[in-house]
């Protein structure tokens, strides 16, 4: 196994807003993440990490927290305001992702990233089949061969428990946890050495929680694909995640293995956040 990080972030941050003075000067003078004076938010602050091959690292905090803005500069939905980001399997091994070309940043989604997204609208294309969908993406990432898309389309909706009579139908007359799986299915259509979930069961049935979960443990197991998962449910994060970064205000408070922070958080906020599940 290679040794080296999949994914690297270094010093990562993420504004909305130009920043006057009074904010530039010193982010002690923040109220939170927000200045008072200018009304720019610092939605990620100084974010680094490293993520390997075969773990999945979890990333937990409360709405606001600017974890899913993190996810969004990662998949390049938004631009980050600085930092660095390289990708061990980029042909242009440590070079920062975050300054490539449009067409750069768009062979990288296609190729190494696979995204679910916490609102299964926001990546999927409801008014064309599950297959489709899957299609697309195949598509986008090179792959050309019709019989080899279709059963690529049929191994994966069959591999998340969607019913072969319903393949060629349209996401949206799926339920939540429905189109959740399609996500997950088209997620992997490329298969990407990078997964990233946002917030992917809220809004799902207990029920449905618990096999959305187990599906992706055992994706992890099978495809030893390296995987960042958000979630303000701790629970969620105690299941999947190996290291876990506890985030407040655009900021890691806390970092370590998912087991030690959550058996002897350190960190006021993380404690306040274990103890309120007790």
């Amino acid at each position: 196994m290679n040794e080296s990080p999949v994914i690297s972030v270094k010093h990562l941050y993420k504004q909305f807003g130009q920043g006057c003075s009074y904010c530039r000067d010193s982010q002690n003078n923040l109220t939170g993440n927000y200045c008072p004076k200018c009304s720019t938010v610092y939605a990620c602050r100084d974010i680094s990490f490293d993520v390997y091959e075969g773990e999945i690292l979890g990333i937990v905090g409360e709405s606001g927290s600017g974890k899913s803005s993190l996810m969004k500069c990662l998949y390049f939905d938004i631009p980050a305001s600085s930092g660095e980001v390289t990708i061990r399997e980029c042909k242009d091994h440590g070079v920062n992702v975050l300054k490539a070309s449009n067409q750069d940043k768009r062979y990288l989604r296609d190729y190494k990233f696979g995204m679910i997204y916490q609102n299964p609208y926001q990546g999927l294309r409801m008014n064309i089949s599950s297959v489709g969908n899957i299609a697309e993406k195949c598509l986008a990432a090179g792959i050309k061969n019709t019989k080899t898309i279709l059963d690529t389309g049929i191994n994966l909706l069959g591999r998340v428990s969607i019913q072969k009579e319903r393949m060629k139908e349209n996401p949206e007359n799926f339920s939540g946890g429905m189109q959740q799986r399609v996500q997950i299915a088209k997620a992997l259509s490329n298969n990407p050495p990078i997964l990233l979930l946002d917030e992917i069961t809220t809004g799902l049935d207990l029920s449905v929680q618990a096999d959305v979960l187990d599906l992706i443990k055992e994706i992890q197991r099978e495809r030893n694909v390296c995987m960042i998962i958000v979630s303000h449910d701790l629970s969620v994060i105690r299941m999947l995640a190996d290291r876990t970064l506890v985030m407040l205000k655009g900021e890691v408070v806390e970092s370590g293995l998912t087991d030690q922070i959550l058996e002897d958080p350190q960190h006021p906020y993380t404690q306040q956040l274990i103890y309120s599940l007790l």
